[in-house]
């Protein structure tokens, strides 16, 4: 028991820390003044959609899963995951039952799936269906109107999120994710050395290219404190549990080490296919070269944190200097 008060107690720690930034970064901005009276409201949505990301990186995955033994729990549980849409709906007046159903009811139909078809240690056909309809939600935008504000547009990314991450953690039980947060030196060497292998391409290439510009000067601490959270927490985060945690990991089984990284950073780059308004292949091209870099520094020891900590620096480089 005080084992597991050892484990628990950092990530409320931290969570509450990374609470407590977010609030001071955000009470003073335009996205508050475009909240109002919302805004108290929108940030305990907030709090609820980064609870599971945070707290599972500290063994709070582990813990439910070992607590819920019957199916129907786990399935019921999910649904839970649709909360932070009434915690701004209710209180904005905007509350629409086709989303209330779809927020709460998807967590327990893809638990279904995988709960009473039991797919084996193998990617399986199970994993294609959840996997696409995460995707497909997300990239439809079809969740868009759970918190219709701007500058909230994030908030929806990070219900794929976890919803993802309860699917495979808790119902799936996907071995070699590596999900974990908590401060490794092995994490943050792997992590920090594949960035640098990087940085050639990345630079190189972006130039030769014409995607990327240098700015010269340097950012403020404060911003470069806020982008560096900003883009650990929001962007690197989920998307390395995602792409690297869940779908290498299972491409894995099937194709092997080396094919499974490749096609994962095609995905990976594919995935940016829509950032401007015509397809942007010069970023498809190098967020693809990028996710082998990712790739390689969560396969080393298979540790989220490592890819994590390439993808936060890479970004952060990006947006502070050649953005």
């Amino acid at each position: 028991m005080n084992l597991t008060r050892i484990r628990i107690d950092p990530a409320l720690v931290t969570y509450a820390a990374l609470l407590l930034a977010f609030w001071l970064g955000v009470r003073h901005s335009p996205l508050a003044a475009t909240l109002a009276g919302l805004l108290p409201w929108a940030f305990l949505a907030f709090a609820l959609l980064l609870s599971p990301l945070w707290l599972f990186g500290f063994g709070a995955g582990e813990w439910l899963r070992e607590r819920c033994k019957s199916r129907v729990l786990r399935m019921g549980l999910g649904a839970l995951l649709g909360l932070p849409y009434l915690a701004l709906a209710i209180p904005g007046g905007y509350l629409r039952w086709s989303l209330l159903v779809a927020m709460f009811g998807l967590p327990v139909v893809l638990a279904a799936l995988l709960e009473f078809s039991s797919p084996g240690a193998r990617l399986a056909w199970q994993d294609a269906v959840v996997l696409g309809v995460l995707v497909a939600v997300y990239m439809s935008h079809l969740l868009a109107g759970a918190w219709p504000y701007s500058g909230l547009g994030g908030f929806s990314k990070l219900y794929i999120a976890d919803l993802a991450l309860y699917l495979y953690v808790v119902v799936r039980r996907l071995e070699g994710m590596g999900y974990s947060l908590r401060p490794q030196l092995s994490a943050i060497a792997t992590g920090l050395r594949e960035w640098l292998y990087f940085v050639p391409f990345g630079i190189g290439l972006g130039l030769a290219l014409h995607f990327i510009h240098f700015h010269d000067g340097w950012p403020s601490a404060a911003r470069a404190a806020g982008i560096l959270l900003v883009t650990f927490v929001w962007i690197a985060i989920p998307e390395e549990m995602f792409f690297r945690g869940i779908l290498q990991n299972l491409l894995e089984t099937r194709l092997g080490r080396n094919r499974a990284l490749l096609a994962t950073s095609l995905l990976f780059g594919l995935a940016h296919f829509n950032k401007g308004a015509v397809f942007n292949w010069r970023y498809v091209l190098l967020a693809a070269i990028a996710g082998v870099f990712y790739g390689r520094a969560w396969r080393q020891r298979r540790q989220i944190l490592a890819s994590t900590i390439t993808h936060t620096a890479v970004d952060v480089v990006w947006a502070l200097w050649f953005r």
